[in-house]
């Protein structure tokens, strides 16, 4: 009873913005206008929607839709059969009981629903109770929790990490990782994670381009791979996808931050560096992190970004020309890294676009002061920033990704005959448990002390505290 009510009063909101008029407009058209572009910047709602109750209720109740169809129980019975069948959500943003089945009691209607994002989806995927019982020994790992369940307690898989999402990516060194720390010494683990990293593997490439969110994690894939031959040695040792783990990780983190109200979530730098003048007829010499495929898919994701709110009318002169000055920035970026990987000289407007690249990005996220009265804080002009990704309603606990200040890295690089000590800055990146009554806040992060970095990173990193996982 209490569904079929539920359902009616769906479909009273439904029936109200189908009919109703906002001024001139049908309701419905507003409705649209702003939901279309959320589903631009993060995706489709992950929920049944409004269009899906109308569609269904046309079929159902008729075409012409009326108030009093609500009151025949059989027809809403019918109604309700109907809905039944269309997808049931792929991630469950809600606490569901071991013996419940998701997709039944997580299908349900919203005004405006959550957004289905692929690390979520992996995250759901890759915890109790998809996976099982702890399998090794010693310690538990970051990820283990002892639960009550209807076989008694049981030390299960309750928390993802960020490592899940570069491994079901395609990065091998973060599967040694999870395997080494044993945060994937669980029953099932190995299954669901072959069945999930094959799933992402065959994605057809225009999937990669159906919003903003997945684009941004396309355009971070290349500091997944392996660096071989034809790149600086500095890059092709073991320690350098530590680098390019936690860079990923680090700009993952800001993606699911700046998409916190949008993206559904689950439950249970690109490093410039600066050259010392060995020379004094040369002055502040530069070398970029030459990882050109990188660059070139940032800077389609900002024509991308350009051109789909430009198609929209959301695009104001200075938003446009900032975005259009990154992707000039970006190609040029690519431009150097592919002059340093096939040996060639970098020529003087080469180094002294390198020399202004700290004004260059500056320049790119100053805005009038009119502009940023309305958008910013003064939190937004600092660089750490957090979010919660994932809940587990066992514990009460909630998994925080962060970024705190940038940390300085000193990479030796070779340039023509001369070798050269270069500083430039990473990201530090932060993963750690938090209670679910206390979730953190930018303003919160930015005061408190940090806790520890991942382990991980020590293979890059000294003189900071590592946290085992």
């Amino acid at each position: 009873e209490k569904g079929r009510e539920e359902t009616k009063q769906a479909l009273l909101i439904s029936f109200a913005l189908n009919q109703a008029k906002a001024g001139q407009e049908d309701a419905l058209t507003v409705w649209d206008r702003i939901y279309q572009p959320t589903v631009f910047f993060v995706g489709k709602a992950d929920d049944l929607s409004i269009y899906d109750y109308l569609k269904v209720a046309k079929k159902v109740l008729g075409e012409t839709l009326k108030i009093n169809d609500l009151s025949d129980d059989i027809k809403i019975d019918q109604f309700i059969a109907e809905v039944k069948t269309l997808p049931a959500p792929k991630i469950s943003s809600s606490f569901v009981l071991e013996t419940e089945d998701p997709s039944k009691v997580t299908k349900a209607f919203r005004f405006m629903g959550q957004r289905f994002i692929p690390d979520s989806y992996m995250f759901q995927q890759l915890v109790f109770p998809k996976i099982q019982n702890y399998t090794g020994g010693g310690a538990k790992p970051f990820t283990a929790e002892t639960i009550e369940t209807l076989n008694g307690a049981r030390t299960v898989r309750a928390f993802p990490m960020g490592l899940d999402v570069t491994a079901v990516l395609g990065s091998q060194r973060a599967k040694d990782l999870l395997d080494k720390q044993k945060n994937s010494s669980y029953e099932q683990y190995e299954e669901q994670f072959q069945k999930l990293k094959s799933e992402f593997a065959s994605l057809p490439q225009e999937q990669w381009a159906e919003n903003l969110y997945w684009s941004w994690l396309y355009s971070l894939l290349p500091t997944l791979t392996v660096k071989g031959s034809g790149y600086p040695v500095f890059m092709q040792q073991e320690n350098w996808l530590d680098k390019d783990l936690n860079t990923f990780l680090g700009s993952w983190a800001e993606l699911r931050h700046d998409t916190i109200l949008y993206a559904k979530q689950s439950y249970t730098g690109i490093g410039i560096t600066s050259i010392d003048q060995p020379k004094p007829e040369i002055e502040d010499r530069g070398f970029v992190e030459p990882n050109a495929e990188a660059y070139a898919r940032l800077a389609s994701l900002a024509k991308f970004m350009r051109e789909g709110l430009e198609s929209r009318n959301l695009l104001g002169a200075e938003y446009k020309d900032k975005l259009t000055k990154m992707e000039e920035t970006l190609l040029k970026l690519k431009e150097i890294s592919e002059k340093e990987l096939t040996n060639k000289k970098l020529e003087k407007p080469d180094y002294d676009f390198i020399k202004g690249i700290g004004g260059t990005l500056e320049s790119l996220v100053t805005f009038s002061l009119e502009k940023i009265s309305k958008i910013t804080s003064e939190t937004d002009t600092k660089m750490e920033i957090v979010a919660d990704v994932h809940t587990d309603g066992n514990t009460k606990q909630v998994l925080e990704e962060g970024v705190g200040k940038p940390m300085n890295l000193l990479v030796i690089v070779k340039e023509g005959s001369n070798i050269y000590l270069t500083s430039g800055a990473v990201f530090s990146y932060y993963e750690f448990k938090q209670s679910m009554s206390d979730r953190l806040t930018d303003e919160k992060w930015q005061q408190m002390t940090k806790p520890s970095l991942p382990e991980f990173i020590s293979s890059f990193v000294t003189n900071a505290l590592f946290l085992p996982r």
